[in-house]
């Protein structure tokens, strides 16, 4: 059985890097990370974390998360280990840096080792990953991404309709001119918010395409989208961010600017993450319930483990959002 002497070797870095690399504590290049991983590939290496599967003493499952440093998913992983625990599961948490090679090694890991079932909210998984776990019989659970995998339950918000939720209120409070701040277009709930948004508004004289700048679901990419939008267009009194993480962002850009929010400019997220009534102004936004998810996710996950010889019919669970309306769009005359 190989080791991560071995892997260090043959990837030509040290193995204190490897180790780094294995638990995300500490930084590692890309370049070297994708030759660790090329020699864990060939080596056959597997860490001991995934080593310890092996042991059927207690059932496991998996949870693939994109960036746990998104509260959105810290906040969903918290649901899913504590209906986890109270039927006497164990959860792995995988963390794949929104990268695909990441999210493969992990799965064919965790289908190696016979995991008892996955949940999976991260980015990457194809038909063909599906038809693997399908095969060993290991049951997924697919969480806030894509309709479009066959044969497995997803659970999921109205994105589209939770976006126009979030335009008509920005309108209704009086904004002439509002831009949106998307994620990643490769992710679908992304894709479903930017369509929502523009849908809604591209009948307007004031919309342009110009009003739509990327975030990339990150902090700094919401600060970085309002330096752009006013630039291109300083008149604009509405933003809606495609997730709380960039209307947080848009926020802090907008209070170094000196610009008043609500006042001057309205802003409302998507999620719904606790950090968003921690700040000043508190943030509107439109909420998913992510407990409620991360729980159905884990019940839905469990049922499925406990009777594996009953056929599950795949099904689209589609939860509800809300508009949580604070003092990041409540102004005066509403």
């Amino acid at each position: 059985m190989a080791t991560i002497k071995d892997v260090a070797e043959l990837a030509g870095v040290s193995i204190a890097t490897v180790s780094r690399m294995i638990n995300q504590n500490g930084y590692v290049s890309k370049q070297a990370e994708q030759r660790i991983m090329d020699a864990m590939e060939r080596l056959e290496y597997e860490p001991l974390i995934f080593r310890r599967l092996a042991d059927r003493s207690m059932p496991t499952i998996a949870l693939i998360l994109p960036d746990i440093t998104n509260p959105f998913f810290s906040e969903l992983a918290r649901a899913v280990e504590d209906i986890c625990q109270q039927r006497g599961y164990t959860v792995f948490f995988c963390n794949s840096d929104n990268r695909d090679f990441k999210e493969k090694s992990y799965l064919e890991a965790l289908r190696k080792r016979r995991i008892d079932g996955i949940i999976y909210a991260s980015n990457y998984l194809t038909q063909e990953e599906l038809n693997k776990l399908r095969r060993d019989n290991i049951p997924v659970v697919v969480l806030d991404r894509s309709s479009d995998t066959e044969k497995c339950t997803l659970i999921r918000c109205n994105n589209y309709e939770g976006a126009q939720l979030a335009v008509k209120h920005l309108l209704d409070i009086g904004c002439k001119k509002i831009a949106h701040i998307y994620g990643p277009q490769e992710i679908v709930t992304a894709q479903e918010r930017l369509n929502g948004y523009e849908d809604y508004v591209k009948s307007f004289s004031w919309y342009t395409p110009s009003l739509m700048a990327p975030g990339h679901f990150q902090l700094e990419g919401g600060m970085q989208a309002v330096e752009t939008l006013l630039l291109r267009h300083p008149d604009i009194d509405g933003i809606f961010a495609g997730n709380d993480f960039m209307a947080i962002g848009a926020l802090k850009a907008l209070h170094r600017k000196g610009v008043k929010v609500p006042e001057d400019i309205a802003v409302c997220g998507f999620d719904g993450i606790k950090l968003a009534e921690m700040i000043e102004p508190e943030l509107t936004t439109v909420a998913q319930p992510i407990y409620e998810m991360g729980e159905k996710a884990a019940r839905t996950l469990v049922q499925q483990i406990e009777a594996r010889d009953t056929k599950f019919d795949a099904e689209v669970i589609e939860i509800n959002v809300s508009l949580n309306i604070r003092d990041s769009t409540r102004r005066d005359s509403e």
